[in-house]
């Protein structure tokens, strides 16, 4: 025969029953949940162009290319340009395969490499603007606006004004 609870033991185990819920339901807001999809951008300044491609698994899993040119000199005329920027298209196309999915972290508005403090990408949620922020040897980071897409396109540059 099994002896019965008395009433203070009962209360004790509703109220470590309550908080063992309490904690299970902290510890699953406390994990955000990144956004999934595909996002495509590009940067130009006067001897920088950079196209970018970014893709976020429903595993939380990132993979991301963003080949660069930082060497454009004040001469370079806008053929020469267009040259460079068809470069880039081609070398993520032809790079997109290669690239590994990383873990990152994510606060909500943030991913970090796990454990790291400098910014990877930002995601505005109300917005649904994300942004990937880049670090190019000693400069400053660049911020590259991201759009969201279905597929990548064959030249991300012909939507960059979107």
């Amino acid at each position: 025969k099994i002896p019965a609870m008395s009433r203070k033991e009962g209360r004790l185990m509703r109220w470590a029953a309550l908080i063992v819920v309490a904690l299970l339901v902290l510890a699953g807001c406390s994990r955000h949940k990144p956004p999934v999809g595909h996002w495509e951008g590009t940067y130009e300044s006067s001897d920088t162009i950079i196209a970018a491609w970014l893709e976020i698994g429903k595993d939380g899993l990132v993979r991301v290319s963003a080949p660069d040119t930082t060497t454009i000199g004040p001469e370079t005329t806008e053929a020469e340009r267009q040259s460079i920027r068809e470069e880039m298209v081609a070398r993520l196309a032809s790079g997109w395969n290669n690239v590994e999915p990383r873990k990152m972290d994510f606060d909500g508005d943030t991913f970090r490499k796990p454990g790291g403090f400098a910014p990877q990408m930002k995601w505005n949620a109300k917005k649904k603007q994300m942004t990937l922020v880049l670090y190019l040897g000693a400069n400053p980071a660049l911020y590259v606006p991201m759009r969201a897409v279905d597929e990548f396109s064959a030249d991300p540059f012909m939507h960059a004004s979107e």
